[in-house]
């Protein structure tokens, strides 16, 4: 889908989508922020994360990441992390597994939400509005199944050190130091043996959250 459009500059879509990354991302890390806070830990409360404002989730490096995937030439975009102590969390590691579940959680949400009206009435996604629609159903989508993988620094492995035995836990949270480096030698092996490894390891949970919420729903404001 993004390369196609690379070759062709289309305003409309560039423009739907960027919308779509800002509104997915803010959610996201506002929901770690939101959901740290209730399970007692105020580090991102502090730091005025507890927030829908982009900006307060503004990460510079991030966004022009995410502008090169709008123009179809990128392969992965972020926020800024949200910071979470899990010695303030109640629950130990369980609250600090629900505080990273809770970012794809509001995600898979929001995909709901917009795709509910579709699968309910005879509603027809049409112009920008159908565009910007079904970019946030499946950015959201995306961003819901990216983040499940279980390689730091995504929240897959935040909600695995919770449902491993505590034997793990030292050596899954000595590894979150080196978490966007792992990331980064996952995208370049796949680079270089043109697996594109990083997205197989989250492609069956990116297809089975599409059939689950899409359905029969028209999203044809989408090319998949």
């Amino acid at each position: 889908m993004f390369g196609e459009r690379a070759l062709n500059f289309d305003p409309e879509f560039f423009a739907a989508t960027i919308i779509a990354f800002v509104l997915a991302i803010t959610i996201h890390e506002f929901m770690h922020a939101w959901s740290a806070y209730q399970l007692g830990d105020t580090t991102a409360a502090s730091q005025g994360r507890i927030t829908l404002n982009p900006v307060a989730h503004f990460d510079p490096l991030g966004f022009i990441f995410m502008v090169m995937l709008a123009l179809g030439i990128g392969f992965i975009a972020w926020g800024r992390p949200v910071p979470v102590n899990i010695n303030r969390l109640k629950w130990g590691k369980y609250g600090y597994g629900l505080t990273a579940l809770a970012g794809p959680a509001s995600n898979l949400v929001i995909a709901i939400i917009m795709v509910l009206p579709l699968r309910l009435t005879d509603v027809e996604l049409t112009g920008f509005s159908g565009l910007l629609a079904s970019q946030i159903v499946f950015l959201n989508i995306l961003l819901a199944a990216f983040n499940l993988v279980p390689i730091p620094p995504l929240d897959g492995s935040k909600i695995l050190t919770a449902l491993l035995p505590d034997f793990w836990y030292p050596y899954l949270a000595r590894l979150e130091q080196y978490g966007f480096g792992i990331l980064l030698v996952v995208i370049l092996i796949g680079g270089f043996t043109g697996t594109g490894l990083l997205f197989e390891m989250y492609r069956p949970v990116l297809d089975l959250l599409w059939d689950v919420v899409i359905g029969s729903a028209d999203l044809s404001g989408y090319r998949r």
